[in-house]
């Protein structure tokens, strides 16, 4: 069967501060600059989410867009947009909300996601990556590796 890969794009916006508790106030300082600043910054991100799979011969789809954009509102929408990502998010609380380790989050919130639709739907897409675009510059790509 011949394999696909499609990706759809999500915007979400979120304020935080790159801060590791693991290092001193003058080390954060050093290492992240002015995005160490106390009252926070924000960001509008924009994700490109891409699943990879073998084309159904029945439906001619990997995966249903409807069904991805569906998942990618629970997993990564509702839980990050117009947040306080060092706030508001459990996972931040132990990890440092890098542009990096905001594609973590959102890749592990989606395996979560798309493996439900794979059930419900019995499809077989994969997560294959996760594009961050922090802002128009910087983006981080992120495939699952650990």
């Amino acid at each position: 069967m011949a394999i696909s890969y499609i990706t759809r794009n999500a915007y979400i916006s979120a304020a935080h501060r790159l801060h590791s508790p693991d290092l001193t106030d003058e080390e954060n300082a050093e290492i992240y600059g002015k995005c160490n600043h106390p009252n926070f910054h924000g960001h509008n991100y924009k994700l490109e989410i891409t699943v990879k799979g073998s084309i159904d011969k029945k439906t001619g789809m990997v995966m249903n867009m409807v069904d991805l954009k569906e998942c990618i509102q629970q997993a990564v929408v509702v839980p990050l947009d117009h947040k306080n990502l060092d706030l508001d998010v459990d996972y931040f609380k132990g990890h440092p909300s890098t542009v990096e380790n905001v594609a973590v989050f959102v890749w592990n919130n989606l395996q979560v996601s798309l493996k439900e639709n794979q059930l419900k739907r019995n499809t077989h897409a994969e997560l294959y990556r996760v594009k961050v675009h922090e802002t128009e510059h910087n983006s981080v790509e992120y495939f699952g590796e650990q």
